[in-house]
């Protein structure tokens, strides 16, 4: 990959949930084939019920549309709503899902551990965001502009998810079009061969 890759949510298939709670659109696997290291994906959650357990991995959680949802573990228990920073939490440690109010829609990621470092954080309108990381990328339910060492580098439409694999210390800076900024920061560091 070379450039800024741009995946729009409804360009790609919803699947059934094994548990028929709810849709999931897999807008990004990396590599493309094979075993996942990285996964980002567009969960529609429809019915209280189960996470499916994924041991090795680290998950984050982010509310994008909805009332948000209640993540139980045992008497632990971790309300998100879409103002909420994105939830990390193992992977093989699956929680129980309550909706608050109706169904939601939440972008997940999903990251090997042994394959490397990954992190997710809301966005902040006009803050710039600075990492070492090589592979980032931004999801946005708002049309927007994203700005790269204070240059336009790409207009967004709304649920849309920007990739880059180049973008180590980059100074990104997403500029809102007026409405309130619904956007997620997520960055990978795949750790080295040995």
């Amino acid at each position: 990959m070379t450039g800024l890759l741009q995946i729009h949510v409804d360009a790609v298939a919803p699947q059934p949930w094994r548990n028929g709670g709810g849709l999931t659109r897999e807008l990004l696997t990396l590599p493309t084939s094979g075993a996942w290291q990285l996964r980002i994906s567009v969960a529609d959650i429809r019915a209280d019920g189960p996470f499916s357990a994924f041991p090795g991995v680290d998950r984050w959680f982010a509310v994008v549309e909805g009332e948000g949802a209640v993540l139980h573990w045992g008497s632990q228990r971790h309300a998100v709503s879409i103002d909420s920073p994105p939830l990390h939490f193992d992977g093989a440690a699956a929680p129980d899902c309550s909706l608050q109010g109706g169904p939601t829609r939440d972008l997940n990621l999903m990251c090997d551990r042994a394959a490397g470092q990954a992190d997710m954080l809301r966005a902040v309108v006009d803050e710039e965001w600075t990492s070492p990381a090589p592979w980032r990328a931004l999801f946005s339910t708002t049309a927007m502009t994203l700005q790269i060492d204070d240059a336009d580098a790409a207009r967004v439409a709304p649920w849309t998810l920007l990739i880059s694999d180049h973008a180590a210390r980059q100074r990104w800076r997403a500029i809102n079009d007026g409405e309130t900024l619904r956007a997620l920061w997520v960055e990978f560091t795949p750790r080295r061969a040995s």
